[in-house]
């Protein structure tokens, strides 16, 4: 991993203006944000900067304005719940440069923060074009970026500004850096990749990257039939992609080149019909599928012998579930390979780094989110990073 500065490499930062990139996309209900998980990700460098003297200028976006001002997609909106979060007054700013913007900055103290609108409102965003870049630079000493989320994007506020200002990672920026280079980067060995879902095709990037990376890859949810179908095995009316199975082989074949050991289930919960506990669910061997049954979930003994396989690994990657999780009971192997691979966590013996939104939602249903090593909120730039992309809002931050 390319070496980063962060906010431990600032000096006295009393009086100077902190540019800071965060991700406040909040999901919103009736008015106010109905999860605050990204305001508590970049708490820690928000107070750090003002209670170190600096003023702080929050840039962000919500949701996708297309270079138009739009009153229920203004910052604004969101103000409240940050403050709530922060537990600190802060100003808004409806400008991101000019003479607005230079004005309102003078008027906070040291210490103080202010959140611009909506960086999208302005096409310049987007386009990374740099002269929109240098306006919003003009008004800052130096540029901190704490939104992982938004890295795979080359937009002005994720990668430009660094080109006008000395540039830092925040302290959620540094977390994430940190635990996917000891997932991927430079990782105890053996390593495990889990990867699930229900399309190979949104994947093939990632299975192609993660066979040349792990020892292991366990391939689950409906990915696992259209591997299981290119290997023979008639999977009924699974969801499955026929069209992809010469895709599927090639990647078998990849990992057999090297050395990858790749995981398929080979007992499997079955129902005739998709619903919670329905009366036709049982488990069989996938050579007994019947052409009206459907897979929906991981056997018991394919679970086991994962989880005997994580025993032997020193470094978990997680994303995607291994059925249809969100149907009991056909989230008892996720649950169950998830538990497996939190006990070993605690325990000392396996680093483990989980991304995506149905992970997340999986980790915290099976009660052990807290208990991995490290869960990344960030959904696109999770999967381009397992696709072994270079993130162009990280790349920006390189020394």
């Amino acid at each position: 991993m390319a070496a980063f500065k962060t906010l431990d490499d600032l000096g006295d930062v009393t009086g100077k203006v902190a540019l800071v990139r965060v991700d406040l996309n909040l999901p919103m209900k009736e008015g106010r944000a109905s999860d605050v998980t990204r305001v508590e990700a970049v708490k820690d460098t928000i107070l750090e900067l003002a209670d170190k003297g600096a003023k702080v200028i929050l840039l962000a976006h919500f949701g996708r304005p297309k270079g138009q001002r739009s009153s229920v997609l203004s910052t604004s909106m969101v103000q409240g719940d940050v403050e709530r979060v922060l537990d600190r007054e802060i100003m808004f700013i409806p400008e991101v440069a000019g003479p607005v913007a230079e004005q309102a900055i003078g008027i906070l103290g040291a210490g103080d923060i202010g959140l611009m609108d909506n960086v999208r409102f302005w096409p310049g965003e987007e386009a990374n074009d740099p002269e929109f870049a240098r306006g919003i630079a003009a008004n800052g000493d130096f540029y901190v970026n704490d939104a992982f989320s938004a890295a795979h994007r080359a937009h002005a506020t994720t990668e430009g500004l660094a080109h006008f200002l000395p540039a830092y990672a925040g302290r959620a920026m540094e977390r994430e850096l940190k635990a996917l280079d000891a997932a991927l980067g430079n990782p105890q060995t053996p390593v495990a990749a889990v990867v699930g879902g229900a399309k190979v095709s949104t994947k093939l990037a990632v299975l192609e990257n993660l066979v040349t990376k792990v020892q292991h890859l366990i391939i689950g949810g409906g990915m696992a039939n259209t591997f299981l179908a290119a290997k023979g095995v008639d999977v009924g009316k699974s969801l499955c992609e026929h069209d992809l199975t010469d895709t599927a082989n090639a990647i078998m074949a990849a990992a057999d080149v090297a050395g990858c050991t790749v995981h398929l289930p080979y007992d499997v919960v079955v129902a005739k019909e998709f619903a919670p506990n329905p009366p036709s669910m049982r488990t069989c061997n996938v050579h007994e599928v019947e052409a009206d049954e459907m897979i929906l979930d991981v056997g018991p003994l394919a679970v086991e012998a994962l989880g005997d396989v994580l025993k032997t690994c020193r470094t978990l990657v997680w994303n995607g579930p291994m059925g249809a999780f969100e149907t009991p009971p056909f989230d008892a192997a996720t649950v169950a390979l998830a538990r497996t691979a939190a006990a070993l966590t605690l325990e000392g013996s396996l680093v483990s780094v989980a991304g995506g939104g149905d992970t997340v939602a999986a980790l915290a249903h099976a009660g052990v989110a807290e208990d991995v090593t490290y869960v990344s909120t960030a959904g696109g730039a999770f999967l381009e990073w397992m696709e072994g992309k270079i993130l162009p809002g990280v790349a920006a931050l390189s020394t």
